[in-house]
């Protein structure tokens, strides 16, 4: 079966390039973002994804400040009907499913056993800017850093280990969840 090869701009061609990279993130771990990987998936040439990226590496960062971008952009947007609705609940089950279903906390973890720790930058970076944004929008006066710090970090946690962990203690899967939304909302003085 042969792939149609259609003329794409450099920026879909990028686009095209990053959604299959995402799709093969979630569907087979970050091990499976490879550039042939890709290319085979678009149907473009591995030269042609080196010339958009430099390297595996330079694909990978790439794809972090994709994902980064995009979820940051939904869980602040939760984050500030929370507040208003003193209901943190959505903002605790999207930062979760941004680590474990969407590929998040593999791909994190993947890039630091890897030794490519530069392209966990835009994932930092994106994280401090919603935090600042957050902060700007008059929530300064709560603990935001504190807490977005135990937030990614459990969830973080719960993507990597979480199953057999609360598998191993004989605890519902969820817990990590529930003990996050407990936490953030005493912090923030809301009801959980």
């Amino acid at each position: 079966m042969s792939i149609e090869r259609r003329r794409l701009s450099p920026e879909q061609s990028r686009v095209a390039a990053l959604q299959a990279a995402r799709e093969l993130l979630i569907e087979a771990g970050p091990q499976a973002v490879t550039l042939k990987a890709v290319a085979a998936r678009i149907g473009r040439t591995h030269a042609n994804l080196l010339h958009h990226f430099g390297s595996a590496a330079g694909l990978q960062k790439a794809l972090a400040e994709s994902m980064a971008d995009t979820i940051t952009a939904k869980i602040g947007a939760a984050a500030l009907r929370a507040r208003a609705e003193q209901d943190p609940r959505e903002v605790v089950e999207l930062t979760f499913d941004a680590f474990d279903k969407e590929g998040a906390g593999a791909l994190a973890s993947w890039m630091i056993l890897s030794g490519n720790n530069d392209a966990l930058d835009p994932i930092l970076e994106a994280i401090h800017r919603l935090v600042d944004d957050l902060s700007a929008a008059g929530h300064g006066d709560r603990p935001i850093h504190d807490d977005t710090l135990q937030l990614v970090l459990m969830a973080l946690g719960d993507a990597l280990m979480g199953g057999p962990m609360a598998k191993a203690l004989g605890l519902p899967r969820d817990t990590a969840r529930r003990l996050a939304l407990q936490a953030l909302a005493r912090s923030q003085g809301m009801n959980a």
